[in-house]
């Protein structure tokens, strides 16, 4: 089970590689996405809290990048955070995300991305419930659910 230590270490000494790497321009990215999808998934922006009705919806399912296909979480892991995203415990898999220290709001946060693809996701934070206590803010956006 990851933890915020263990996130923390991902940060500052480099992230776990991945099953499998997809690459492409941002010219091959924007004509697969939509603007919005493009927007959050590939220029790092997030959507409006509470946009999405992912963030209530609780069936069981796994969740994907919207970009690559790659498995990212499982419905047992979600949560209502009351923040307004999509909100998660744990990863899929430990080597599904990529952790990266952001500093654009003058304050460090940690940016997580699909370890695949680069796709911006959101960020984690330490606040979530037990035993893991993180909280996996996810914009749904760069999200898609499996059956």
């Amino acid at each position: 089970m990851l933890t915020w230590e263990s996130i923390q270490k991902l940060v500052n000494q480099g992230n776990l590689t991945p099953d499998k790497r997809l690459v492409k321009t941002g010219a091959q990215w924007k004509e697969l996405l939509s603007e919005e999808v493009f927007e959050v998934a590939r220029n790092a922006g997030t959507e409006r809290p509470f946009s999405s009705p992912m963030c209530t919806h609780f069936e069981a399912g796994i969740y994907a990048c919207i970009c690559c296909d790659t498995l990212l979480f499982d419905s047992t892991e979600k949560f209502d955070s009351g923040s307004g995203w999509p909100s998660f415990t744990q990863p899929l898999k430990e080597n599904a995300i990529a952790y990266h220290t952001d500093d654009s709001l003058l304050r460090s946060r940690v940016e997580i991305t699909c370890n695949t693809c680069d796709a911006h996701l959101g960020h984690v934070f330490p606040d979530g419930p037990a035993p893991s206590k993180l909280r996996y803010c996810v914009n749904a956006l760069s999200l898609q659910r499996k059956s």
